[in-house]
């Protein structure tokens, strides 16, 4: 018997975790929260794409800020 995966992350894309972040708190308030520039400078879904896969510090912070978001609406 396999139990259930309770990592919220598990089956997520990073895209569908950056657009579901954008859509709760809009660039404004993402970059409010994460100070990363391509929040704050022109920011579109893809430039932030390949900035986060280069940078696991930044993914690590938008990952935690999803899971805390993901919480909150269950809870």
């Amino acid at each position: 018997m396999t139990l259930p995966n309770n990592n919220p992350l598990h089956g997520v894309t990073l895209e569908q975790i950056l657009n579901a972040l954008v859509e709760h708190y809009e660039w404004s308030g993402l970059a409010e929260r994460i100070d990363i520039r391509c929040f704050k400078s022109d920011p579109s879904i893809k430039s932030s794409l390949t900035f986060l896969r280069k940078t696991p510090w930044a993914r690590e912070k938008v990952e935690a800020l999803y899971v805390k978001l993901a919480r909150t609406k269950r809870g």
